[in-house]
C-alpha cells in the first residue's frame, strides 16, 4: 500500500448554505462512512487541515477580494454572494480549512512523509476566480495548493486534472497566463458556468463533452488527449480537482461516469506521476451531490491513490 494522507477538519462540516442546498455537510459524512464501511480508513494517515494563511491566498486571489470576503462573513444568518453561494457564521473558517488543507498536503508530499493526499474538505474551490466567489466556491483550493508548490517548494511545472461535471473556470482564470501550470479537464457543455471553450491557451487542455457522455468516451479522451499533453508538460507534481458530479446517478449534471471510471483515471495519473520521476499527487474534493454515488466514487478514487 502507498502511504496516503487524508486531510479533513470538523469545521468543514459547519458551513451550510440553507436547507436543501446540494452542497451540504452530509457530503463529507457520506464519504467518511463509506471509508469505514470498506475498511479503507485503516490504511490512511489522517491529519487535521490547518487554516490557510493570507500569504497563501494572495497567490491566487486579489487583496481586494480577500478583504471583501472577510468583511462579508456574518455573525448570524446567511449572506448570499450570488444566488447559489452563501456564507454562514462558520463559512469563512471552513473555507480557510479547505484551502489550508491543500497547502498542508503539498508540504507533506514534498517532505516525503506521504506519497499522495486526498483533501476531504468543503466548500469546494474550482469555480472561485481570482476576484470572485461563485458556484459554491470561495477560495480556489487547488490553485492555492498548486501555487504553494511552485512558489514555496520551487517546482517549475505542475499540472491540474479536473474531472468535475462543471468547467473549473476559476482555476483557468487564475492560471490562464501562467504556463507553469497545465490544466486538463473534461466538462459537460453547454452547461454552467458556460465557458472554457473560447480559445483557451495551449496549457489549458479543455475538453467539452455533451450530456450523456459515458465512461468509454471519457477514457478515450484521457488516453488520447490528457496523457500525451501531460507527458509533454512533465509536471513535477499532479493536482486533482476531484468532482464526482459527473457520475450517472448525480442529477446535478448529465454525464455517465461510474465508480470504475474514477478508479481507472486515478490509476492512470498514478502511473503518469511515477513516469515523471515522482509519485506526488494532491487531490481535493470538488463536486458530487448524490450522497450514495459521491461516497462510492470518492472511495474508489482514494482506494486507487492508496494502492501502489
Amino acid at each position: 500500500m502507498t502511504m496516503t494522507a487524508l486531510i479533513t477538519h470538523r469545521e468543514c462540516a459547519l458551513h451550510e448554505m440553507g436547507s436543501y442546498h446540494p452542497e451540504c455537510p452530509e457530503r463529507l459524512a457520506a464519504i467518511q462512512d463509506r471509508l469505514i464501511a470498506t475498511g479503507l480508513d485503516q490504511y490512511l494517515v489522517y491529519y487535521d487541515a490547518p487554516l490557510a494563511e493570507r500569504e497563501h491566498l494572495l497567490r491566487a486571489h486579489t487583496p481586494e477580494y480577500l478583504d471583501a470576503l472577510f468583511a462579508s462573513a456574518p455573525e448570524k444568518g446567511l449572506v448570499h454572494l450570488d444566488p447559489d453561494t452563501a456564507m454562514n457564521p462558520h463559512t469563512l473558517r471552513a473555507a480557510l480549512r479547505a484551502a489550508g488543507g491543500g497547502v498542508f498536503a503539498v508540504d507533506l508530499v514534498m517532505k516525503g512523509e506521504v506519497e499522495n493526499a486526498f483533501c476531504l474538505v468543503r466548500p469546494p474551490g474550482h469555480h472561485a476566480e481570482r476576484s470572485k466567489a461563485m458556484g459554491f466556491c470561495f477560495f480556489n483550493n487547488v490553485a492555492v495548493a498548486a501555487l504553494h508548490a511552485l512558489e514555496t517548494h520551487g517546482l517549475e511545472r505542475v499540472a491540474i486534472v479536473d474531472f468535475d461535471v462543471h468547467h473549473g473556470n476559476g482555476t483557468e482564470d487564475i492560471f490562464r497566463n501562467d504556463p507553469r501550470a497545465m490544466m486538463v479537464s473534461i466538462f459537460q457543455h453547454p452547461f454552467y458556468p458556460y465557458c472554457g471553450t473560447d480559445d483557451p491557451p495551449r496549457h489549458m487542455v479543455n475538453i467539452p463533452v455533451p450530456a450523456g457522455t459515458r465512461g468509454d468516451a471519457f477514457r478515450q479522451i484521457v488516453w488520447d488527449i490528457w496523457l500525451p499533453a501531460l507527458r509533454e508538460h512533465q509536471p513535477q507534481m499532479l493536482f486533482i480537482s476531484a468532482g464526482f458530479d459527473s457520475h450517472y446517478e448525480d442529477d446535478m449534471g448529465g454525464l455517465g461516469l461510474v465508480e470504475n471510471d474514477y478508479f481507472w483515471v486515478t490509476q492512470q495519473l498514478m502511473d503518469l506521476a511515477k513516469e515523471c520521476g515522482h509519485r506526488r499527487i494532491v487531490s481535493t474534493l470538488e463536486g458530487g451531490y448524490n450522497l450514495s454515488s459521491l461516497a462510492r466514487s470518492a472511495v474508489a478514487h482514494i482506494k486507487a491513490l492508496a494502492e501502489s
